[in-house]
């Protein structure tokens, strides 16, 4: 019997409830709920456009305050760390007692944050309004992840990979806006941004309304075990090892989404436009390949996904470093399409291997991805001040090799692939 959180219309309190119970024949008859997939993917894609803004404004704010490498990874730090610290926590929370109007009240933070982001002209001020940025994806990340997974109709992967489509095209998106806006228009041109943060927030608070119905006062009994379920022991390896390949994964392409332009400038003398094109390319191929990732681990299971998606990129991510401007761009294509198609097989795999905290599993998963970019970022950014970022991209093009690790997860239920 599969163990998932299973939606009761019992009462319309507010409080999520997990039931020893597969999703029910109706559910799955009728199929994902698109609508609620498409919007909450669509939420997604402007909450990351705004987040990638931070990492596209970069060389405006290095030139504009002569800030170094060190001082920039601080940025993305500041902005990450908040999201990896609260995450977690948010989502344990909302395990509890769903809050189906927070991914608003989350989304006003980013809003906030753009705005402040905007005027700020102080180094201390850029890393507050950093921060309130992360505050923002804290929020959103967890709850947002719930839903994609109760309007899935059984078909996990597939949502997962419908709500990571929309967050890769946003966080894609922000280099071009960057270019096209920011760049010609300055710093202050960040407040036109707001009006994204606005439309998210009237579209989050139309899926809260949706989402309320869903959640059951009633509590239910503890699920009962599934006796092909791995051991509580092994369940904790499992999760060690997904934290350690979405470390792999994650670390790689916060390398190149912090440093790729700066990486460019500095070696093949790009403009500054020229290389945030260069970044929209790599970023947009890893919206399409976290796109097919989730309905390939639906198909074929999970494990196969994550130990071709990891380990499959190593090859071309040891030639990127040695490759010219138009080999570069073909590389970064194939690196993002390979790599990024791990991450909903990693977050669902997660999820399978503990069914009755989907809400905890999806921050912690989520919170280290944002904390692990931001970490490393920091020091990548270290060790380019010290060496140089070509350096950089050496020594990060050996990481897919932990995706190895894979061998150790172990062999989930057949109805759980």
């Amino acid at each position: 019997m599969n163990k998932a959180v299973v939606v009761s219309q019992e009462a319309p309190t507010e409080q999520v409830v997990v039931k020893d119970a597969a999703p029910s024949l109706a559910a799955k008859a009728a199929g994902p709920a698109y609508v609620v997939l498409a919007g909450i993917s669509f939420s997604h894609f402007l909450n990351d456009t705004m987040q990638s803004l931070i990492a596209s404004v970069y060389p405006i704010l290095k030139d504009n305050y002569a800030l170094d490498f060190a001082q920039i990874g601080l940025i993305t730090l500041a902005f990450q760390f908040t999201a990896s610290l609260l995450q977690p926590v948010v989502g344990h929370f909302t395990d509890k007692k769903a809050q189906p109007f927070s991914l608003s009240v989350g989304m006003a933070s980013t809003f906030f944050g753009l705005l402040l982001l905007s005027v700020a002209h102080r180094y201390l001020v850029i890393l507050v309004a950093a921060a309130m940025v992360g505050l923002g994806s804290a929020v959103f990340h967890p709850e947002s992840a719930r839903i994609a997974r109760l309007a899935s109709g059984g078909r996990y992967g597939f949502a997962q990979s419908v709500f990571q489509l929309g967050g890769s095209f946003g966080t894609a998106m922000g280099p071009v806006l960057a270019a096209l806006i920011v760049v010609p228009f300055g710093q202050g041109s960040i407040a036109w941004f707001s009006s994204i943060a606005f439309i998210a927030i009237v579209l989050l608070w139309r899926i809260g309304l949706w989402y309320k119905p869903q959640i059951t006062a009633r509590k239910m009994a503890p699920i009962a075990r599934d006796p092909h379920a791995p051991s509580g022991r092994r369940v904790l390896v499992a999760l060690g090892v997904l934290v350690m390949l979405l470390f792999s994964k994650q670390l790689y392409i916060s390398s190149l989404s912090s440093y790729y332009i700066f990486y460019l400038i500095d070696k093949f003398g790009v403009s500054t436009q020229a290389a945030q094109i260069y970044l929209f390319i790599f970023l947009a191929a890893n919206a399409v390949g976290a796109f097919f990732g989730g309905p390939l681990g639906d198909r074929f299971g999970r494990k196969i996904v994550i130990w071709i998606s990891i380990v499959g990129a190593l090859p071309f991510t040891l030639a990127l470093p040695y490759a010219g401007l138009a080999g570069s761009a073909v590389l970064s294509v194939i690196i993002g399409l390979i790599i990024s198609s791990t991450t909903p097989s990693i977050i669902v795999f997660a999820q399978e291997l503990v069914p009755h905290r989907f809400g905890m599993i999806s921050g912690v998963f989520f919170g280290v991805a944002f904390g692990i970019g931001g970490l490393g970022a920091a020091v990548l950014g270290k060790v380019a001040d010290h060496t140089s970022i070509a350096f950089v991209y050496q020594l990060c093009s050996f990481l897919p090799a932990i995706g190895l690790l894979a061998v150790f997860l172990p062999k989930m239920p057949q109805h759980a692939r």
